[in-house]
């Protein structure tokens, strides 16, 4: 099978190796590379299939499963957003994005991990604290971390979903009527937040040691307006689920974006919000694009997509009025199916017939990879 002539997995062929030795990414990053090259080829294994109606032959290889991997996604973001859409509340939702400013970057690139775990303690701890002020409620929320700007530039932000209901101090589920067209005041966030994060930001770089080195950033932070951009609710509450959807699942760049690939560089298209978000082409070298690309290669078992207040596992009970729902059991073929309409098993040449598998192909296990070379085992 070809792979496509524009995507991220030959980006990584032709250019990873170099990147590799000019940057020594951890050998987390060089997994997750090798796992994205390595997608729906014959290195992973696969099966063929034959039609039971017209006899025509299909080669079909595995994919890598890697969240962040582009051709790997719309599956998991279908169910996701058809389980979130099943438990939606009968409210409006507002859909909230918390941002920081670009001077913390070189805070973030000291340690990652603990810089969005941070960030995320600090959105719903904001959003929480005006639950209870403005509402007298328990609020809940979906939060899910992108990294990345429409140029591959490191742009941490976290998009949220907050239903207009809470629980009283008597568990009880209250709508919240709201007339304006935020359930917040976005400056009032801001201000909350900014300070939540600077003040938790200030306590990790001292027990570091290294506040002194990084204190004029925090106080370039301090004197810069921060953006938290909240939208009106619009249409039903599925609605803004299956809006949320497709921030859910996204990855830095998605394949459709890469114009070309030549010996040197990388051509890909990018929405440009300061100027009418035109859409507009913009270059850089390989070695560049990938080192950009990493930048939003998630640490290991990080979880990105949260659920807090009433929106988390443990109200689940109390929201869905202590009804247990069955789910029926089923594949996940058919389960695709049912959502989108889509058979996977139905033959693409004659449109009648069944696909069947009549034959296995193992996984290619190379002793020696260019991108990521596993430890040798020995014996003693």
């Amino acid at each position: 099978m070809q792979r496509k002539e524009n995507e991220i997995a030959q980006v990584i062929h032709r250019f990873g190796k170099q990147f590799i030795d000019e940057h020594q990414p951890n050998s987390f990053t060089k997994r997750t590379l090798d796992a994205l090259q390595k997608c729906r080829t014959s290195a992973l294994g696969g099966h063929k299939e034959v039609c039971d109606c017209c006899g025509k032959e299909r080669i079909s290889y595995n994919s890598c499963r890697n969240r962040h991997c582009p051709k790997c996604q719309a599956t998991k973001q279908a169910f996701w957003v058809d389980d979130r859409m099943n438990e939606a509340l009968n409210v409006k939702y507002f859909h909230i994005v918390f941002t920081v400013p670009e001077v913390l970057n070189t805070i973030c690139l000291l340690d990652s991990k603990w810089f969005y775990n941070a960030m995320f303690q600090c959105v719903w701890s904001t959003l929480q604290s005006f639950g209870y002020r403005n509402y007298g409620v328990e609020s809940g929320a979906i939060c899910v971390l992108h990294t990345w700007g429409q140029n591959l530039s490191l742009h941490p932000h976290i998009h949220c979903i907050v239903p207009a209901a809470g629980l009283t101090f008597k568990s009880n589920l209250k709508p919240i009527t709201k007339k304006g067209k935020y359930l917040y005041p976005v400056t009032n966030l801001s201000i909350v937040f900014r300070a939540k994060l600077l003040e938790k930001i200030k306590k990790q770089l001292i027990s570091k040691d290294k506040f002194n080195k990084h204190q004029n950033i925090l106080n370039q932070a301090w004197k810069k307006p921060w953006v938290v951009h909240c939208e009106p609710p619009f249409g039903s509450p599925k609605h803004i689920v299956k809006y949320l959807g497709q921030y859910t699942h996204r990855v830095a760049i998605s394949n459709q974006r890469i114009q070309s690939i030549d010996e040197n560089n990388v051509s890909f298209f990018f929405k440009d919000y300061k100027d009418e978000k035109k859409r507009k082409l913009t270059k850089l070298s390989g070695v560049e694009f990938l080192r950009r690309f990493c930048l939003h290669i998630l640490p290991y078992r990080f979880v990105k997509i949260r659920y807090y207040g009433i929106l988390s596992s443990k109200f689940k009970c109390i929201l869905n009025q202590g009804i247990k729902k069955l789910k029926p059991k089923e594949t996940t073929q058919q389960r695709l199916k049912q959502i989108t309409q889509f058979d996977v098993y139905q033959c693409p040449f004659c449109k009648n017939g069944k696909m069947h598998i009549v034959e296995i192909f193992p996984k290619i296990r190379s002793p020696d990879n260019v991108l990521y070379k596993s430890l040798k085992i020995v014996s003693i």
